[in-house]
């Protein structure tokens, strides 16, 4: 059977991997979904202050040995990317300002991958649904490792407390985290 890939985007990756290690090349379910981040999120951590004080751990080498894990792309798939990368950023320039770079450079491999991304950043989220790129919010992948048994519900209520600690919630997260899950989040 083959591998369901799941693209994680950086904001998925910093509120997941230090709770959940290792978090990529993993495969959980027997539907075989594994989760792989792109090399630049290095990148983009690198050159932020902010990530790097929020998200010291990041350069521990547990997790960059962890990252090294990336999709395999062939040559042409690697073209196709660049292509519709351009397309992508040529509309969110114009459209959503605040998407990255790296962001874009997420949608055109799910895009042409034809996997999906996890991301909390609402404006992606629409530069994906204008490309019928399929997305899944953070909560939302948690709620498909928990049906899958991956992580139970202990480590779900552990992640939302460390996130409510870091006063690093992703938007609309009592909202989504009642309706997945039937409870209120920890306080």
């Amino acid at each position: 059977m083959v591998q369901n890939r799941i693209l994680i985007d950086s904001n998925a990756y910093f509120r997941l991997a230090q709770s959940i290690h290792p978090l990529l090349d993993v495969e959980f379910d027997d539907k075989r979904y594994c989760l792989y981040c792109l090399k630049e999120l290095q990148d983009e951590y690198n050159k932020s202050s902010r990530l790097k004080n929020a998200f010291s751990w990041v350069n521990d080498p547990d997790y960059v040995k962890n990252r090294s894990h990336l999709l395999k792309v062939t040559r042409e798939e690697t073209l196709e990317i660049r292509r519709s990368y351009e397309f992508i950023l040529d509309y969110v320039r114009n459209v959503h300002p605040g998407v990255s770079k790296v962001d874009v450079l997420c949608l055109a491999h799910a895009e042409q991958l034809c996997i999906p991304v996890v991301t909390d950043d609402e404006e992606m989220r629409i530069a994906a649904e204008a490309y019928n790129i399929k997305t899944f919010k953070t909560l939302e992948l948690l709620k498909l490792m928990l049906d899958c048994r991956y992580i139970d519900i202990k480590k779900i209520r552990e992640i939302a407390a460390y996130w409510i600690y870091l006063n690093d919630k992703p938007k609309d997260f009592i909202v989504d985290y009642k309706r997945l899950f039937g409870e209120a989040p920890p306080k």
